[in-house]
Order: structure tokens, then sequence, then C-alpha cells
């Protein structure tokens, strides 16, 4: 039984997991938008909307909490400088997650994790005339 256990395992070891998470954060911070499964994106957005919180502190010690995670102060530039500025008037939901749909190989559930204020790209619309 389960009792009071909290998170998902995803099929692997402490270490593994933590750094899996965190690999995952550092490629949404880096990139806005990443593609992963869905189980992966619900663990990895906990991180992340906690990285969010810490920023909107702007203490040092807020940065060096992110830095914890992230291990690149570039990132923890970018985060506190481009990222928190467009969150800031949100209290919470700094993530989205949208199911895509299922992977060819084995059939995982594949969903995209982005920032809310990510703006998707318009596809361009073929005229019928040509």
């Amino acid at each position: 039984m389960r009792h009071k256990v909290e998170g998902r395992t995803l099929g692997r070891e402490k270490g593994h997991r933590q750094a899996l998470i965190r690999n995952l954060v550092i490629a949404l911070v880096k990139h806005d938008r990443i593609e992963t499964t869905h189980t992966r994106a619900l663990e990895a957005r906990k991180v992340a909307e906690r990285l969010i919180t810490y920023g909107k502190k702007g203490t040092l010690h807020s940065q060096r909490l992110i830095y914890d995670v992230v291990r690149d102060r570039d990132l923890v530039k970018k985060v506190m400088d481009e990222i928190v500025p467009q969150l800031n008037d949100r209290n919470g939901g700094y993530t989205r997650v949208l199911k895509k749909g299922f992977r060819k190989g084995d059939g995982a559930p594949v969903s995209i994790m982005e920032w809310v204020y990510h703006i998707q790209p318009e596809p361009e619309k073929k005229d019928k005339d040509s």
C-alpha cells in the first residue's frame, strides 16, 4: 500500500528520477516548450512552478534555490529577467500541459509542456486558388 507516498517513481531510482526531472525543467527554461510523456510532464510541472515562485520573491536566496535546480547562471538570469516578469501577475498555474497523442514506438501518451505565456505560431493558411 502507498499510504501518504507522494509523487510518481517513473520506474527509476531516486537519483535518476531527480536528474530526469531536472533535465526536463532545464529544457523547458531553455526552449519555453518541450515534448515528453504525460506523466513526466506532470512531475516536472511541480518543480517548474516552484522555480517561478522562487523567482517572484527576487531575493539572493531565491536565486540560489533556482540555481540548485538549473545549475547554470545564465538560466537563472533567464528565469529572473525574462520568464518571471511575464508571469508576475499570476497566482499560480505557470505551466500548461497539453496532450498530444501517443508515441509511435511504445504507445506512451505524449504531452507538450510550455509556459502559459508561450504563444504558438499560427500555421500558414493555404489559399484554395493556388
